[in-house]
């Protein structure tokens, strides 16, 4: 079905109706964490339901649900960075793992605010052909490749206090990829942060830390960018509600997540997001749906 637009904001999501948003919210919560791609899902479900794509508004927007999972998960973690790196900077001690941590989650973030702003109007634009499927399918199944790639050859042993500069700047580059729907900003930052031998645990937590501020900023200035096209109040209402429900979802899929890496692997992502890469281009090359619907 053909995008909505508010003044060149691609805001499908309205249409939908509460009911709907409420339903695309929850798997918005749940596949924003998980390493498959919350815009692929975005993209898809609706698709497949017959209903209007809710547009990329929409899935920027909703990684406030995602913040609010993410701050509350690891809210120790996070007071510790905040708290320790004030403190080490007072001290001048600037090799304190928690002044470092803080200075690798600065420097890996300008990547992609750097890529979110050259692609900014590709990336919000009324039918962007990044949002095509044949281009989810085929990002499906190239992340779920580097990351079984990243399972198989290296060997998960260095632990979260060894993370150092380096890293971060790797998993900042790697976290750009998430722009491209179908990548996965958990699924990209997760691959990256396995690549550099840390335990599966700790890779999941560097990468949602490292995170944050790309979470951020895509939420906050999505909504400003909805206020300045002029969103109704209907529209308000009905973005609140996929909030509400994102965010309940998101916080079971952060705790499944480190669940899973912790006791298993990966693996399980692994398949999951090439078996819907496959069954995305097959679709798209048998003519079951317009690649571009």
């Amino acid at each position: 079905m053909a995008s909505v637009c508010t003044n060149g904001i691609d805001t499908g999501f309205v249409a939908l109706g509460a009911t709907k948003v409420a339903i695309l919210g929850v798997v918005q919560g749940i596949t924003e964490l998980l390493p498959i791609s919350s815009t692929a899902h975005m993209r898809v479900v609706p698709t497949f339901l017959g209903w209007p794509d809710p547009g990329s508004a929409f899935s920027a927007a909703m990684q406030l649900a995602a913040l609010f999972a993410v701050v509350t998960y690891f809210w120790r973690d996070i007071w510790r960075v905040g708290a320790g790196s004030l403190k080490a900077a007072q001290e001048g001690d600037y090799g304190a793992f928690e002044f470092r941590m803080a200075v690798g989650i600065v420097v890996a973030t300008i990547p992609i605010v750097i890529g979110g702003v050259l692609l900014k109007k590709q990336l919000n634009a009324c039918g962007s052909p990044l949002r095509e499927l044949w281009v989810i399918g085929a990002a499906s199944i190239g992340m779920a490749l580097l990351l079984a790639l990243a399972e198989l050859v290296c060997r998960h042993k260095r632990t979260f206090e060894e993370i150092r500069l380096r890293d971060a700047v790797v998993v900042g580059l790697a976290q750009v990829g998430a722009l491209i729907p179908g990548v996965s900003r958990s699924g990209s930052t997760l691959t990256a942060a396995l690549f550099m031998n840390l335990k599966r645990e700790d890779a999941a937590r560097f990468s949602f830390l490292l995170g944050l501020p790309a979470i951020t900023g895509a939420g906050v200035k999505e909504l400003f960018e909805l206020k300045k096209a002029g969103l109704d109040a209907a529209g308000w209402e009905v973005l609140g509600i996929g909030l509400a429900s994102a965010s309940l979802s998101a916080f079971v899929a952060i705790w499944t997540l480190m669940k899973v890496m912790e006791r298993f692997s990966s693996w399980p992502f692994v398949i999951y997001r090439f078996l819907m890469g496959a069954f995305l281009l097959l679709v798209v090359y048998l003519g079951v749906l317009d690649p571009t619907v």
